[in-house]
């Protein structure tokens, strides 16, 4: 492996006006190239360069100038070499004067050369163009140590991340000073402040293993100038594999007549369960450095972060034992190991479970509370306050629970407007990290949701599968940390089951982890692998025999708590629903009984308890599948699922609305009427045992509500009726009253008629009796009165009818 350093010391400055000369610089740098030559296994190019008239080696020379050609044809001589003599590790160290120019918002550092003029026309040696050139280089470990004022410029810049991040290339970037900053040199000595932490921390001597990683030396760097109180702040960032820099021989051992040490009994692997933000999770973590790399660098660049992948990528467990263990050791970003982290899950009351994790602290709590009150502004000043002079990262995990969970979208729209308002009120104070399944990206861009979408689009890091070789590692890597081995053939074997599946990773774990339980040596080996039934049937067949180990009472139990704990997608696959302890107790299930059972499960890791508070600060027991895999992949589970998923959709709606009716203090209004009461009937007869004590009372309450109902419908009916027979009656006993009137009515015309007739006759008018006889008709003939009538003109009745006729014609005859 070859490895070729270049070490630069410049004490030497010709514009000494603008660049006086130092003394330090030259031996600062000789003593790094010693170090680098001694421990580090390095090819050592100095310059300025001069030979030692007693050793007759070379070394930096303190009394000749160094021009800004010659630095930069040797930096490209190191990073991009002609020809195929590419060394593995390629270290660039500097000392000298460092200078910053401005021109507007655009800025840009210098390293200074012998001949640099700050003021003029040559300037030094550009760190963008330095960048760029690192950049563009093929060497795989890049080493740049900077002992110069403004040094940090070289990261000020959207792209710093250097390297092609399709290259996997291992990086260590450390600057004397933030780039508005000076670098000063040790008192009463004659080295930088820098330099000086630097060769303490090279020295592989004083470590327990005796070699010195670049990882250890930002870590000792930034401790030991706080310690000393450094009147600058260093500046250093990691990328990729930890990169060994100097190393000694141990001493020979002494005998040791103690036992053998125990082999690391703690299983490495993870099962069902997430890699966390601890020590002994992160040694166990292996495979995404690559990607942990990436997330550092997003957190470098602004205050936003969203990690989307499919269920089972290992989101959570690159978040949490990847970026969140980095930050807070401060070896890759510096200054991180002060920031504050919070980590939260959104659940049914986002909001609330934001306040939450700030109970460790009661004032800070009770701030966090009052401030979340009052919005994106309110909560800026709480983040800008906690932070202090660093940085409050808070993360939200299982995002998509604000779609699964929450329920309510105008609580939902304000949580989202509070969250991320404060982005923009608070700064670079905050760090927003959200994990959520890539199928619910949809989601946030079903509604304006305070541009949700677009922050995530601007600010995303998709969690793609893991490769071959990273799968390699996540495979032995862990194993042999824990003092184990295991057969290469059954890494292979391993690595060829899941190579194709994007959401495979947990059932590799649990595989493993099964594996690692019922080992027989010291290897894992590929027998007992192919007899667990492989990755895909492993946690299958796990769950199976769990389940079939139980009685049939806690059988039903556990069937209806993964029911449960299953959210039916909607478009969507099906997702975990966590869910309170209390809500599994039915009329079947006591709780007893349901507590044995999680139990049981808890115990063999399928599903997990914690506790949840409500908004009004309650506490209660809640219960989650370890993982989502299991939802997809044990196939009893998914049997119960599609043999009643209309059931359970039926269920969970009427469990809703009987909370929900509870919690409105049971009005009756909110009870259910038909047709949904007939189908609650129908569901309570065949499941009546699944139900919960709540529900069968909101069932109740709702048969009595509808008798009620039903009672005053037919009393209205009934009322209706009797005043309709009523109103009927009325009517006709009036229409029988003005029958009875129009016929005495007509009567007394008939009667008037004939009477007129009789009078006519007397008085011998012809005409008019034979008028008033033809109105009267034959009508009321048997009238007492009117026969009378007729008797009296019945004998000139003859004589009436012809004059009238006679009358008639002749009217008829003028008319024409």
């Amino acid at each position: 492996m070859s490895r070729d350093a270049l070490v630069i010391g410049i004490n030497i400055y010709d514009n000494i006006l603008q660049l006086p000369p130092l003394r330090s610089p030259s031996e600062n740098a000789e003593e790094v190239a010693r170090m680098l030559e001694k421990y580090g296994n390095f090819s050592v190019r100095r310059l300025p360069c001069v030979k030692d008239v007693k050793s007759k080696s070379l070394k930096v020379c303190p009394s000749t100038s160094l021009k800004i050609k010659e630095v930069r044809e040797a930096l490209i001589q190191l990073f991009k070499p002609e020809g195929k003599n590419i060394p593995d590790t390629a270290l660039l160290f500097f000392c000298g004067h460092g200078f910053r120019v401005s021109a507007g918002e655009i800025h840009d550092g210098y390293l200074a050369a012998s001949n640099s003029d700050p003021r003029g026309e040559i300037m030094g040696i550009s760190l963008k163009w330095l960048r760029e050139l690192l950049q563009t280089s093929p060497v795989r470990q890049q080493i740049i140590w900077l002992d110069t004022c403004h040094a940090a410029e070289l990261f000020n810049f959207d792209e710093a991340y250097p390297g092609d991040r399709g290259q996997a290339k291992d990086l260590c970037f450390i600057a004397a000073s933030r780039e508005f900053e000076k670098a000063y040199q040790e008192t009463f000595a004659r080295r930088g402040v820098l330099s000086g932490a630097l060769l303490k921390g090279l020295e592989p001597a004083t470590q327990p293993d005796r070699e010195v990683s670049n990882l250890w030396l930002c870590h000792f760097i930034a401790e030991t100038l706080k310690k000393e109180k450094a009147p600058q702040t260093p500046i250093f960032r990691n990328f990729g594999e930890p990169i060994i820099l100097t190393r000694c021989s141990k001493p020979p051992e002494i005998a040791d007549t103690t036992p053998d040490k125990v082999p690391v009994s703690v299983c490495p692997y993870r099962g069902l369960a997430y890699f966390d933000c601890n020590e002994q999770d992160h040694n166990f973590f292996y495979g995404r450095n690559a990607l942990t790399d990436q997330l550092l660098e997003k957190v470098r660049e602004g205050n936003f972060v969203a990690v989307l992948g499919a269920s089972g990528s290992g989101k959570s467990s690159v978040v949490r034992a990847g970026l969140l263990y980095q930050l807070t050791l401060g070896q890759r970003l510096s200054g991180s190991e002060q920031w504050k982290i919070r980590i939260f899950q959104p659940g049914e009351h986002p909001l609330s479970s934001l306040e939450f994790v700030f109970t460790d602290n009661k004032a800070e709590f009770v701030s966090a509370k009052e401030s979340l009150g009052k919005g994106a502004e309110g909560f800026a000043e709480f983040i800008e306050k906690t932070a202090g002079n660093g940085r409050l990262v808070i993360v939200a995990d299982q995002f998509e629970e604000v779609f699964t969970l929450c329920k309510d979208n105008k609580e939902r729209q304000q949580f989202f407007e509070t969250l991320l308002g404060a982005l923009k009120f608070a700064g670079n104070k905050i760090c927003l990290i959200l994990a959520m399944r890539s199928d619910f990206f949809g989601k946030c861009s079903e509604q304006e949701y305070a541009g949700l979408a677009d922050w995530i689009q601007s600010h995303l890091v998709t969690v793609i599968p893991m490769t071959p070789e990273e799968l390699k590692q996540a495979i032995v890597e862990p194993a042999k940390s824990a003092g184990r081995g295991i057969e290469p053939e059954l890494v292979t074997q391993m690595i060829e089951d899941v190579k194709d599946s994007p959401g495979s990773l947990p059932l590799l774990q649990y595989a493993l982890t099964e594996l690692w339980k019922q080992r027989s040596s010291d290897c894992l080996k590929l027998a007992d692998y192919v007899k667990l039934g492989g990755v895909k049937g492993t946690l299958s067949k796990r769950a199976d025999e769990i389940y079939n180990s139980f009685s049939p009472e806690e059988q039903e139990t556990a069937k209806r708590i993964f029911i449960e704990l299953t959210r039916l997608g909607e478009g969507t696959e099906d997702t975990r629903r966590r869910v309170s302890k209390q809500s599994l107790i039915t009329s079947q299930g006591s709780e007893e009984l349901v507590s044995e059972v999680i139990r049981k499960l808890a115990d063999e890791k399928l599903i997990v308890t914690s506790e949840d508070i409500s908004p009004a600060g309650v506490r209660s027991a809640v219960v989650d599948v370890a993982h989502e895999a299991l939802i997809r992949h044990w196939g009893l589970l998914r049997t119960w699922l599609n043999e009643n998923r209309d059931d359970i959709r039926f269920h969970r709606r009427l469990y809703d609305a009987a909370v929900y009716w509870n919690e409105k203090e049971r009005p009756e209004g909110l009870l259910w009427r038909s047709p949904d009461l007939d189908l609650l009937y129908k569901f309570y007869k065949r499941k009546q045992g699944e139900m919960k004590a709540l529900e069968i009372e909101f069932l109740k309450k709702s048969v009595k509500a509808k008798k009620r109902a039903d009672a005053e419908k037919e009393a209205v009916r009934q009322r209706e009726l009797e005043q309709a027979k009523a109103l009927a009656e009325e009517q006709q006993k009036r229409a029988e009253e003005q029958a009875e009137a129009a016929k005495k009515l007509e009567s007394s015309l008939v009667k008037n008629y004939w009477f007129n007739a009789a009078i006519a006759m007397e008085g011998s008018d012809w005409l008019k009796a034979a008028h008033f006889s033809a109105k009267a008709g034959t009508k009321q003939r048997d009238d007492l009165q009117v026969k009378n009538y007729i008797l009296n003109i019945q004998d000139h009745i003859g004589n009436c009818f012809m004059v009238y006729q006679i009358q008639h014609e002749r009217e008829s005859t003028e008319r024409c």
